[in-house]
């Protein structure tokens, strides 16, 4: 295990940007140049035999609302609510009684039914549930989802953040743990991929001039759960990590942890309460893609892709996005595809196209979608489109593609250097480990500000890699800045007519 710091007060304000917030708001200060999150595959949420499994379950224990008394947290039964909702709620009642797969596919069908709703009728929906309605968590994650507000804070109830015996804290809601333990692999074929996200950690926790926690690393080489166990035994009373899916899978489904976590990475269930998992998710791009389209008003869309793992998630995620929203992928391409008439000239046509793929392929695939009558669609692809580019002569084809980003490497954030000028310095903070460098800032950010973020009326941390919010099941929503190639040159998207 490795040690950094200890505790140190000052009185310059630390890391990140609160909103809404006091007018002192935290600030990444000069930083000391120290030295994937993935999620699970999407699951199918259209299967007949799971949903009227389900339906009947919900039948047996709750009933459905239209037909059962009223019970504590339903509106008023003059209150007219769309089906889906009725729905929506009885099958959350039924899942306070299943665990495992089939909670995930209760809450799968929870989330399709919710998504059937536009956005008026999904906010008036979430705004007329009184507090304790079951549905409200989940109607609220659909709205953060969207980019829309919440009415209200989550209900914490189930999932409450406590922060145990850690000082009080700052006017800005900081308020980092006494001692953090952090789980990452320090050896072996991961090393390499966790060396930016301790970095990037690091980095935020040395410019922070306030009160910071003792700091120990665990390698998780030899398994995520000795690791845990070492760091609690150590007297950590927060822990960062771990990285893989499989190794957050197992610390989650221990239930009642005895320290609490921020996984970096999405587990196959909820985090326990009082637990937290972020993560940068092909899923989460695919849908992030998915309600950029929706909001332009496209519902048919072209998806090109190849056989990487990220790509197919991704694909897979917008694909059961736009289903839920009355969209269709019309077609899965290959990125080798060469005449993509076919494609174009299906009854119905094409909205946009959808490219998951690397910078490098893209270019080859401008020429030929022109050819084919889908060069003036919106084009909308994933983050992979900034490999392999960086020469503006021959990017420039990519013009007007909009994917998503982060701040950091794009617009800068408030008292952190540029992603440029760090990493000139830093091999790990440079290229494609930029982004899991600034993934690292954040997770520190998360570390001191959970308790505001799980507290707070619509707390939010602007970090390094997007806007970052709490949900009311613990799970970090991320909604990441938008940027788009001009003249050959990523730029943000709204600096895109700029000369």
């Amino acid at each position: 295990m490795q040690r950094a710091g200890g505790l140190h007060r000052a009185h310059t304000r630390g890391p990140g940007r609160i909103l809404p917030g006091p007018p002192e708001t935290p600030r990444l200060r000069r930083l000391p140049l120290m030295s994937l999150a993935m999620t699970t595959s999407a699951t199918s949420r259209r299967r007949l035999h799971r949903i009227c499994a389900i339906a009947v379950l919900a039948a047996a224990l709750g009933g459905c609302a239209t037909t059962a008394p009223q019970q504590a947290g339903e509106p008023p039964a003059s209150v007219r609510e769309p089906q889906q909702i009725d729905e929506a709620r009885a099958l959350v009642r039924a899942g306070e009684q299943l665990s495992g797969a089939a909670r995930n596919a209760n809450d799968a069908e929870v989330e399709r039914l919710l998504s059937q709703l536009d956005n008026a009728a999904l906010a008036r929906a979430a705004a007329a549930m009184p507090e304790g309605d079951p549905l409200y968590n989940y109607a609220g994650r659909a709205l953060l989802r969207r980019g829309l507000a919440l009415p209200r804070p989550f209900d914490r109830a189930a999932w409450k953040f406590d922060a145990g015996n850690r000082p009080a804290a700052d006017r800005d809601g900081y308020r980092p743990p006494v001692r953090l333990g952090v789980l990452l692999p320090l050896t072996g074929e991961l090393a390499v991929a966790a060396a930016p996200v301790r970095d990037g950690l690091l980095a935020a926790y040395y410019s922070e001039q306030r009160r910071r926690p003792e700091i120990t690393f665990y390698d998780t080489a030899g398994g995520a759960m000795g690791a845990y166990d070492r760091a609690v035994a150590a007297g950590s009373d927060f822990v960062i990590g771990p990285l893989g899916r499989e190794e957050v899978s197992a610390v989650f489904q221990r239930g009642n942890l005895p320290v609490p976590v921020l996984a970096l990475n999405r587990g196959t269930v909820n985090p326990p309460a009082g637990n937290a998992s972020f993560s940068l998710s092909p899923e989460d791009e695919g849908l992030a893609a998915a309600e950029y389209l929706l909001a332009r008003g496209a519902r048919r869309v072209l998806a090109i892709g190849g056989a990487d793992d990220t790509q197919r998630r991704a694909i897979a995620a917008l694909r059961e996005r736009l289903t839920e929203r009355g969209g269709t992928v019309t077609d899965v391409a290959s990125g080798s595809t060469e005449d993509f008439a076919p494609f174009a000239q299906k009854e119905g046509g094409i909205d946009a196209v959808f490219l998951a793929t690397r910078g490098s392929t893209a270019r080859t695939l401008m020429p030929k979608l022109a050819l084919a009558g889908l060069g003036d669609r919106p084009r909308v692809a994933t983050s992979q489109l900034q490999s392999g580019t960086g020469k503006a002569e021959q990017d420039r084809v990519l013009d007007g593609i909009a994917f998503p980003t982060e701040p950091w490497t794009t617009r800068g954030v408030r008292g952190l250097p540029s992603a440029g000028s760090v990493g000139q310095r830093l091999p790990s903070a440079r290229g494609p480990a930029a982004r899991l460098f600034a993934f690292g800032v954040d997770a520190w950010l998360l570390t001191a500000y959970l308790e505001h973020l799980a507290l707070a009326s619509d707390g939010r941390v602007e970090g390094a890699t997007g806007v970052l919010r709490v949900d009311g099941f613990g799970n970090v929503q991320r909604t990441p800045a938008w940027s788009t190639f001009s003249g050959g040159n990523p730029v943000p998207l709204s600096d895109a007519g700029r000369g």
